[in-house]
């Protein structure tokens, strides 16, 4: 029997900072009955990752804020249960921008990719083989430029992002140092993710002092994806040459008044450095060989994921903040 309705997460208030559970909604929508041209999906599982806060922030950043009222966006992976759609037939397993929802109804436009990778797991499509996997190597080997024998320093190195940059630096002939927060990431980061070092930011004193001890020929690319203090413990420490990338800014809450901190220029100046900014949708053109080259890592067993699954559409709402509250031990997924 066909579905009647449709569960839906929706944004409920524009939060201030970091979203929190109250700033969500689970509604029941009824389905109406499928376009011409359109296809209705079943999502699997949805994603959970740390651009969300930005996407549903009041201030634009680089896309439209999701509306209140609206189903939070998220990217999904599932499977086509019917279909209006030349290109897309039931049984066929999707990756795109389908929502926090049970069902999606599209017309192609949010689609990302047709699921390849059969003999691997499908909540991997969201990971190690999405947006978290291509961002890290695509933002690693494009703007990190990594060469064998450098030091590569990681932000959020447990994170579903910086564990795949670490792993790719590693298999690329680098030395890897990770900084993360908490014993059990730390282990994480060494023991799985195979890091040369781990520094926890939470125990260091003097975490310039431990960045500076781990890297003693200088830090020669720098993946960034928390800003804040942690950054700011590294950049004394650049190498001459060094390339930063940015990637992220999870240590701050908020941007609205913007934070002070420690100036760049002159570390970027006398290192000759280079910091450069690096954003997913701007790379879609490298996305598909990026995937099969980590896919093809996977097989080998020579790149490992770790996951974070919640169970059901009710973990949704708390996700983004729990996120945030550091309490993820890899890639945060929600199944449904």
């Amino acid at each position: 029997m066909a579905p009647q309705t449709n569960r839906q997460v929706r944004l409920r208030a524009r939060p201030e900072g970091i979203p929190q559970a109250a700033h969500f909604e689970i509604v029941a929508a009824p389905l109406p009955p499928l376009a011409e041209g359109h296809f209705r999906l079943r999502n699997a599982f949805l994603s959970v990752d740390p651009a969300m806060r930005g996407w549903v922030s009041a201030v634009a950043n680089y896309s439209t804020p999701v509306g209140i009222g609206e189903v939070m966006r998220s990217f999904a992976v599932g499977e086509v249960i019917e279909s209006r759609h030349n290109l897309y037939a039931p049984g066929d397993r999707l990756v795109g921008m389908f929502g926090w929802q049970d069902y999606a109804d599209s017309d192609g436009t949010n689609v990302t990719r047709r699921v390849r990778e059969t003999n691997l797991p499908l909540s991997a499509q969201l990971g190690v083989l999405g947006l978290n996997g291509v961002t890290a190597l695509l933002g690693l080997t494009r703007i990190g430029d990594p060469r064998p024998g450098e030091t590569v320093v990681v932000s959020t190195a447990a994170g579903s992002v910086g564990a795949t940059v670490g792993q790719v630096a590693r298999i690329l002939g680098c030395r890897t140092v990770g900084i993360t927060g908490g014993p059990a990431k730390v282990a994480l980061c060494r023991d799985e993710f195979g890091y040369d070092v781990a520094l926890d930011y939470r125990a260091e004193a003097d975490l310039s002092a431990a960045v500076a001890a781990a890297c003693p020929d200088g830090v020669h690319v720098y993946f960034d994806n928390t800003a804040g203090a942690v950054s700011d413990a590294v950049m004394p420490h650049l190498a001459v040459g060094a390339r930063v990338v940015i990637c992220g800014t999870a240590a701050i809450a908020s941007w609205n008044p913007p934070p002070l901190g420690p100036r760049v220029e002159r570390h970027l100046l006398v290192k000759r450095a280079r910091m450069q900014g690096f954003l997913y949708f701007d790379h879609l053109d490298g996305a598909e060989q990026a995937i099969e080259q980590l896919a093809g890592w996977m097989r080998e067993g020579r790149l490992v994921h770790r996951e974070d699954i919640l169970e059901g559409l009710e973990a949704a709402p708390d996700a983004i903040a729990g996120l945030y509250r550091g309490e993820n031990l890899g890639k945060r997924l929600i199944r449904l």
